[in-house]
């Protein structure tokens, strides 16, 4: 068994408690709205990621570190629960796969699919728009929440994943197909 896979069955343990707590609660909102914006804190935050990943800092510190920044941030309940508990038990590295986990419970329950979107630059509404279309027809008509997010290095195309699938129709990866194949006709 592989470091990864003992971390998603930890964080999907995690996720599915949390997800039953809010259900019973009728918080599952608030939860992924909290959860939210926990995770735009650590992407904004190099100090917050780094006390989020590293293992160097003792239960007792983060605990500490995340209850403050918890309160700064407004964020409490459920998710506030589940953030210190993951502190405590000295599985805070796991945080980004258990939110990860809840929205995929989410969005089952919901009966949506959450696609996962890279692309070279923001794309626009009509993009978006045109998407989420073309992604119901590929998932059965279901209901398509957008998880986006930029890297410019890919030139221009899109990365799209869906559950086990991947489209990759980036600029960059036509680049290095090319440039593979150039080399293997030389």
């Amino acid at each position: 068994m592989t470091e990864s896979t003992i971390v998603t069955g930890v964080a999907q343990r995690y996720a599915g408690a949390l997800f039953d707590l809010a259900l019973d609660a009728g918080a599952v909102d608030q939860v992924a709205a909290d959860l939210d914006a926990f995770e735009g804190l650590v992407k904004e935050s190099a100090d917050l990621k780094r006390l989020v990943m590293s293992p160097v800092f003792a239960a007792e510190e983060q605990i500490r570190a995340i209850s403050a920044v918890l309160a700064r941030a407004g964020i409490g309940g459920l998710a506030a629960n589940l953030i210190r508990l993951a502190a405590q038990n000295r599985r805070l590295f796991a945080i980004p796969d258990m939110i990860a986990g809840y929205r995929a419970l989410v969005a089952a329950h919901r009966g949506e699919a959450t696609a996962s979107v890279v692309s070279a630059e923001p794309l626009s509404d009509d993009q978006v728009a045109a998407l989420k279309d073309a992604l119901a027809g590929a998932t059965g008509g279901r209901q398509v929440k957008l998880v986006s997010s930029v890297d410019p290095s890919l030139i221009g195309g899109l990365i799209v994943k869906v559950g086990s699938r991947m489209i990759d129709t980036s600029l960059k990866t036509k680049l290095t197909s090319l440039k593979v194949a150039l080399k293997e006709v030389r």
